[in-house]
């Protein structure tokens, strides 16, 4: 049997944010059986607070935080041990039943340092995925859900990006890529109306890029998202995880969020 997967991406900013009904969003469109979904996560916010409350000194080069062994530890413990079982006890709330595990178990995320020019310490990108690992745990009816450490063949971690660690899934499985965010897509504002862009395509992306329509953090996801419709990843779309079911309304087909595709014209909100 053939499993369509949708991974799922929640940034640690978002996540403190999600109402209950977006795991059980999660559950409903398990159970549905048309789609599984795996949840990558990140964790920022509680990363930088346990740095500060265990007196570990960090610093960011370009937006990356540069990660000692030191760092890692908090990361690990931020993300894998906090974060991580947390999301697992929500989807247990709503009556679902999900298997929480990092990068670094089972090789899940094989891992090398990020190619840079700065001192970024263990900072990594993923190499290959370990799919059957992510196979077993849906054919046991559970939801995976993700920390984005990776680990090499030394057994050294690294620390990854989430937005890269989950677009590194989706390309290993030809999976949906859905970012959840605390926006409804893309949108500009004209003479104070919003308004969504429900699809996108590449070209469209660039030239929102061009005219400062899409601006800032937005950037280097649109970007990752077109750099993963090139390999295998048949759709990225950005959701707002905040709106009651928009999950589900997303994964039924309807105008919620932004869809980014390589070739389908751009729709939105009059």
């Amino acid at each position: 049997m053939n499993t369509n997967y949708v991974v799922i991406k929640c940034g640690g900013s978002v996540f403190e944010q999600l109402p209950h009904s977006f795991y059980q969003n999660i559950v409903k469109i398990q159970n549905e059986g048309e789609w599984q979904p795996i949840i990558v996560h990140g964790g920022g916010p509680l990363i930088s607070k346990l740095l500060e409350q265990t007196g570990v000194s960090t610093t960011f080069v370009n937006g990356l935080r540069v990660t000692t062994n030191e760092v890692l530890d908090v990361v690990e413990m931020a993300l894998s041990g906090s974060l991580n079982k947390e999301i697992v006890r929500n989807i247990a709330e709503a009556d679902g039943k999900a298997f929480g595990l990092s990068g670094v178990d089972g090789h899940l995320l094989k891992a090398q340092p990020v190619e840079t020019t700065d001192a970024l310490g263990f900072v990594g990108e993923v190499t290959s995925v370990n799919t059957v690992l992510i196979e077993t745990l849906v054919n046991q009816q559970l939801v995976p859900v993700i920390s984005p450490i990776g680990i090499d063949e030394s057994g050294q971690r690294y620390n990854i990006n989430a937005d890269m660690a989950a677009s590194a899934i989706a390309q290993s499985l030809g999976a949906k890529l859905c970012f959840i965010s605390d926006i409804p897509g893309i949108y500009e504002e004209k003479n104070g109306v919003r308004h969504i862009f429900h699809q996108l395509n590449e070209k469209q992306i660039s030239e929102l890029i061009e005219k400062e329509v899409i601006i800032g953090g937005m950037i280097p996801k649109v970007k990752s998202a077109i750099s993963a419709l090139h390999k295998n990843v048949p759709e990225v779309s950005i959701v707002d995880g905040i709106e009651p079911n928009g999950l589900v309304q997303f994964m039924q087909g309807k105008e919620v969020g932004t869809r980014i595709s390589l070739d389908k014209e751009a729709t939105h909100y009059a």
